[in-house]
């Protein structure tokens, strides 16, 4: 029996029995069969929802195609010296004519859930007005699409599509008129949507592109706003939302839910003591209170308050009341931690700076912290008192360039997702409330001020054919959700 074992497999042995480890049970083959392991957490929960994701601006292209109107990030990517590499999203993955094909991709992962973006300027190329009804059309074929492949649509009515017109009009979100047409977008795509979708994420990452857009001038529209204004441009976005679950709550079909997608500050304990977990709960509420913590409280807290004094944004009693209409779910971004300390000065908290040596992912600000996404939630459903939470973007970007054998073997993305999901399992598994996980990206896109140079997808796309190869993060991700789990 000695010649069906290889000096590889020797070695191994050895190594077991320096180490004082017993030898692995085998199968019939003599392959070493993994024991199971009595510690792992329980499976996902039996519903839990599996998706992918990608945004409008990123993949569409058709940007003049059938009465679409002007974007911010049109205007944006064609001012010289805004994107990294020169490009923009002319093109990108030319998804509004292979969006049939890309369904398939999502198909072939098993995932049963799939969140797209609409252009808010191929529904309304003015911002208001008269409605294009071409475009309209066009995500009645996505969604038809979807459901007839089984796949569950989930609606973002905002991921930075701000036509251009309410821009020139109105100075977009530094004006309330932009939050009222806002809502009346998203109760009109409701209206025409909701028989076949029923989940719909009002305003994707306010923190990201109110900060990186109108205030320090490196995302669309590309303003410098003063703490002032950039505040009350915030107050706007919180508004526009609220009004948006609103005018959803009057126009759609009984049964359709609502929430906010944000990029959540994640603040982890730096380690699990007592007053540093609580220390990073109170800066969860703080760091957050801008947007999440309005809508999920009806108010500002008073250190936020406090801390921008004269600059914070002026608004009334019947403004709050609207923000914080009732949420069906939230969404929570999670990428990069936050790491904080108990602090015997006030606030109490400190967050702490990362050590030059941090590991980071193939964007330098991607810092490997998978525990982010256990504490996230965790927390966000105590302070909160969050019912139904969604992960509605986790993942990273990769060099994934091209072995000679034509694939992609993503090791590194590999790497991020298994812990991460590692620690969602976690998680769920102790009771927290995350009820899904949407996948950042379905392919590779346009990846906004770094154009196609950064690359999150696990489908590889070569933007000259528009060819799309899965690459071996792809199968990994099949993988767990055909399980329902990290490991086997």
């Amino acid at each position: 029996m000695f010649s069906r074992f290889s000096r590889r497999h020797f070695a191994k042995l050895a190594g077991l029995s320096a180490l004082g480890m017993a030898a692995p049970a085998r199968a019939a083959d003599g392959e070493p069969r993994p024991a199971a392991d009595r510690h792992a957490p329980a499976p996902f929960p039996k519903d839990f929802v599996w998706g992918t994701a990608t945004s409008s601006y990123q993949i569409e292209g058709a940007v003049n195609e059938d009465g679409r109107g002007r974007s911010i990030w049109d205007t944006f990517s064609h001012t010289p010296g805004k994107i990294e590499d020169g490009s923009n999203g002319n093109r990108a993955n030319d998804h509004y004519h292979r969006y049939k094909e890309d369904v398939g991709l999502i198909k072939n992962l098993g995932a049963r859930a799939y969140r797209f973006s609409i252009a808010w300027p191929r529904i309304f190329p003015d911002g208001t007005g008269a409605p294009n009804p071409k475009g309209v059309d066009f995500y009645n074929r996505l969604v038809d699409e979807l459901l007839a492949n089984g796949i569950e649509p989930w609606a973002t009515l905002y991921h930075w599509c701000l036509p251009q017109a309410l821009q020139d009009r109105v100075g977009g979100w530094q004006s309330s008129d932009t939050s009222k047409a806002f809502a009346d977008y998203s109760g009109y795509m409701a209206e025409r949507l909701s028989d076949r979708v029923t989940n719909f994420f009002t305003i994707n990452e306010a923190g990201r592109f109110l900060n990186f857009g109108y205030g320090w001038g490196i995302d669309a529209p590309g303003l410098k706003l003063p703490a002032a204004e950039l505040n009350q441009a915030m107050h706007h976005v919180a508004l526009g939302h609220g009004l948006a679950v609103q005018a959803i709550r009057a126009k759609a079909r009984p049964g359709t839910r609502v929430g906010p997608a944000e990029n959540i500050t994640v603040c982890v304990p730096a380690y699990d003591s007592p007053e540093h977990v609580r220390a990073a709960e109170m800066a969860t509420r703080e760091l957050n209170s801008n947007f999440l913590g309005v809508i999920l409280e009806g108010k500002y807290t008073d250190g936020f308050l406090a801390w921008h004094g004269k600059n914070a944004p002026k608004f009334t009693a019947e403004e709050l009341k609207i923000i914080s209409s009732k949420n069906d779910f939230v969404g929570l971004n999670i990428y990069a931690p936050n790491y904080v300390a108990a602090s015997d000065n006030k606030p109490g908290w400190t967050v702490l700076p990362f050590p030059a040596s941090f590991p980071h992912m193939n964007s330098e600000w991607l810092r490997i912290g998978p525990e982010g996404i256990y504490w996230a939630p965790r927390l966000a459903a105590k302070i909160w008192n969050i019912e139904s939470i969604y992960i509605s973007e986790n993942g990273t970007s990769s060099e994934d360039k091209l072995a000679t054998d034509g694939k992609v073997y993503d090791l590194d993305r590999i790497m991020f997702l298994r812990n991460y999901l590692a620690q969602l399992q976690r998680a769920t598994a102790e009771g927290v409330p995350v009820r899904g996980y949407f996948l950042w990206s379905l392919m590779d896109n346009f990846e906004w001020i770094l154009g196609y140079e950064k690359r999150f997808g696990v489908y590889r796309v070569d933007f000259e054919t528009q060819a799309r190869v899965p690459k071996l993060s792809a199968s990994f991700f099949r993988d767990v959700v055909a399980k329902n789990a990290i490991g086997v």
